[in-house]
């Protein structure tokens, strides 16, 4: 039996772990090369060697969000948090619901997006297959606190239980006659944490 297989696979393992020392080590050239290897988990850790050295520009991030790995993109979009001008919300689209959904975790911990993402993240708060990414996407609107976004948080307070609860508490940032409509309704959800959720924002105002 050949043993080419396992030469390749022994060689890759080789090329990840020298990405990943590279990182440590502050080897620049070597994470950049390593940036087009062929096998993706050595481009994803090529990108986490040049974040951990401060040496990935903004470009490159870009690119890592466009690669036809979703290892690599998973990747990139979790590096994207700490990067001002490279917005995670380019992957909310993304085909792979692990993707989206950490897309969405990402523009939450930002704290920040421009208005098309907010749009974007409220579609799919209310609109998206996964309740995972559903969940994910409410809970960045709360995040974001953007005027635009309380729309889908209000209508994602009727979806499952994991998602409902999300949305009551998104409605922190937010007040008005339709987020008291919304949290009394809460108050009185079958769900015991949803309705916890709703007490605890009506006890502080």
């Amino acid at each position: 039996m050949s043993r080419f297989p396992e030469d390749n696979q022994h060689a890759r393992r080789i090329r990840r772990r020298d990405a990943v020392i590279a990182g440590h080590a502050g080897d620049e050239a070597t994470a950049r090369a390593a940036q087009n290897d062929d096998d993706p988990r050595v481009r994803a850790s090529a990108i986490g060697a040049l974040d951990r050295m401060g040496a990935l520009a903004d470009e490159e991030l870009r690119v890592a969000l466009g690669d036809p790995s979703p290892e690599v993109r998973l990747r990139a979009v979790l590096l994207s948090v700490g990067r001002p001008k490279v917005s995670p919300g380019l992957l909310l689209d993304d085909p792979t619901d692990d993707i989206a959904e950490a897309a969405a975790w990402a523009c939450g911990e930002r704290g920040f997006e421009e208005l098309g993402t907010v749009t974007r993240l409220g579609e799919l708060s209310t609109g998206h297959s996964n309740p995972l990414v559903r969940e994910a996407a409410v809970a960045a609107l709360g995040a974001i606190g953007h005027p635009a976004g309380l729309e889908a948080i209000l209508g994602a307070t009727t979806d499952r239980v994991a998602v409902r609860r999300r949305a009551v508490l998104a409605l922190a940032p937010f007040d008005g006659p339709e987020v008291e409509a919304a949290l009394q309704r809460a108050a009185k959800d079958r769900d015991w944490q949803t309705r916890d959720a709703a007490e605890l924002l009506t006890s502080t105002d």
